[in-house]
């Protein structure tokens, strides 16, 4: 059994592990940069500010959301062919903070040399960036839980990594049966896991969910400013 390792206080959950931070601090964005792409852990920018990290499936709405984030449509740019760049894209949200775009899982048309390749750079880069305070793992509210997307979350449950999933193109499916999806999903889940990680429903076509993330993004970076990196 894993139990979710966080930094924020659980009792602010409620009910529901489904994120809400309406009576919070609310994060405006008001400058998002792209800084640049990189391949290499020890030639990402300097550590010195605290970093949230996105990662998903193919066709998940990984850029969509990130666009929408930062109030930038044209900010994180989709590949025209998926899965083929494995680069670390760094932006700086407001001067304040680094959203990461990270390269995908579960591409059929990476090698197995590549895969392996993908491995490592992501080990290496959540085991080696020591202002990481949080990922976010983004999967398609349309579906069951997936496989693949279960083992990452496990391997992450392995390295002690915190860490929020993002439901994503809500707006594609009914009421009823993305609250089905959703407790499908938070069972499943609850087969490994003692304790559920934060749950933010989105979509980035209408903006759901926008400020949830962000708020929550917000509250975590107030909890780490007497923190040192």
């Amino acid at each position: 059994m894993f139990i979710f390792i966080g930094i924020i206080d659980a009792s602010l959950l409620g009910d529901s592990v489904t994120w809400r931070l309406g009576d919070l601090k609310k994060m405006i964005v008001r400058t998002a940069t792209f800084l640049q792409s990189n391949t290499k852990i020890d030639k990402l920018p300097t550590a010195n500010k605290p970093e949230y990290a996105f990662i998903g499936r193919s066709n998940v709405g990984k850029s969509s959301l990130i666009n929408m984030l930062t109030n930038k449509r044209q900010l994180a740019k989709t590949s025209s062919t998926p899965g083929k760049t494995i680069t670390i894209n760094h932006f700086l949200i407001n001067e304040e903070w680094y959203l990461v775009d990270l390269p995908g899982y579960g591409f059929a048309q990476r090698s197995k040399k590549d895969r392996e390749a993908w491995k490592v750079m992501l080990d290496n880069y959540i085991k080696g960036r020591k202002n990481l305070i949080s990922m976010f793992v983004l999967v398609d509210s349309r579906i069951e839980p997936q496989k693949i997307d279960l083992e990452f979350i496990s391997h992450l449950g392995e390295l002690q990594m915190p860490f929020g999933i993002i439901f994503t193109k809500v707006d594609k499916i009914k009421e009823a049966e993305l609250q089905r999806n959703v407790q499908v999903y938070k069972d499943k889940l609850a087969e490994e896991w003692e304790e559920l990680p934060p749950i933010f429903i989105t979509s980035s076509e209408k903006e759901i969910g926008k400020d949830d993330v962000l708020n929550y993004i917000e509250h975590l970076n107030d909890e780490m400013k007497e923190v040192r990196f």
